[in-house]
């Protein structure tokens, strides 16, 4: 399903002075379709995909549905009670990441449950400190693609970037891109006729997200993180509650 560059992203790659190898990317695609399945909001993201690989960043991505991911907002929840949990190995390529994107359908004008998991999961992780004593996932940065055939993308967008930022990450300037088919029963993004693909609206909010993602990465990247001064959770008292059910909880 690559995505071929159109002759307006082509020109702004080529003209790029920016230097972005050396960054990692992670999609993650929390679709409710298993593999082989097509993924309409894969094939939006697929933009920004081919954007980053066209600058040398190094991309990886992420069916979650296609993972047996439990339940949970501890780290690795075979520890309470879960026969398998694949969270941990996504995990690492979480981590190994600079820029997280999250993608997911409408569903009730909301993001997917899949995409409610993974999040869960991410604040599972989210006790845990970087190198300079921040928390884990300072230093990144983060955003969110969005399809679906019902109002709901500002909405979605508006919860998931929240989600990220309350964990750490840096949220560029317009961090979010969409599309949206007639409302009730009609074409998804990938079907014939449905005008997704050709969506000028979309296509550029796709290219800023993209664009925005990479600078904000290299700068901070270039910087060597998040300056800690002011935000080292251990010149604080407060943190970890450990008469709480989950241990790990920041109140």
């Amino acid at each position: 399903m690559a995505y071929e560059l159109s002759e307006h992203q082509e020109q702004l790659c080529a003209g790029s002075r920016w230097d972005f190898s050396g960054l990692r990317a992670l999609y993650i695609n929390c679709t409710l379709k298993r593999s082989p399945e097509v993924s309409n909001t894969q094939g939006l993201a697929e933009i920004s995909i081919a954007i980053m690989r066209r600058l040398g960043v190094e991309v990886d991505l992420v069916r979650a549905v296609d993972h047996e991911i439990a339940s949970g907002v501890y780290p690795d929840m075979t520890e309470h009670g879960w026969a398998t949990d694949a969270w941990p190995q996504i995990f690492e390529r979480v981590m190994a990441a600079d820029i997280l994107v999250l993608l997911t359908p409408i569903w009730l004008g909301e993001k997917s449950s899949v995409c409610t998991r993974v999040i869960e999961r991410l604040y599972g992780n989210s006790h845990l400190l970087n190198d300079a004593g921040q928390w884990a996932y300072y230093g990144r940065v983060g955003g969110c693609i969005i399809t679906g055939n019902e109002d709901g993308a500002k909405h979605c967008a508006m919860n998931i970037l929240y989600s990220l930022q309350h964990l750490g990450y840096v949220i560029p300037p317009q961090a979010d891109s969409a599309w949206l088919g007639e409302a009730g029963p009609g074409p998804s993004y990938l079907d014939p006729g449905s005008g997704g693909p050709e969506n000028d609206f979309t296509n550029r909010n796709t290219t800023f997200l993209t664009w925005n993602l990479l600078h904000m990465a290299r700068m901070i990247k270039d910087a060597g993180g998040i300056p800690q001064h002011g935000n080292q959770v251990r010149l604080w008292d407060a943190g970890c509650r450990f008469d709480a059910a989950n241990p790990e909880y920041r109140a």
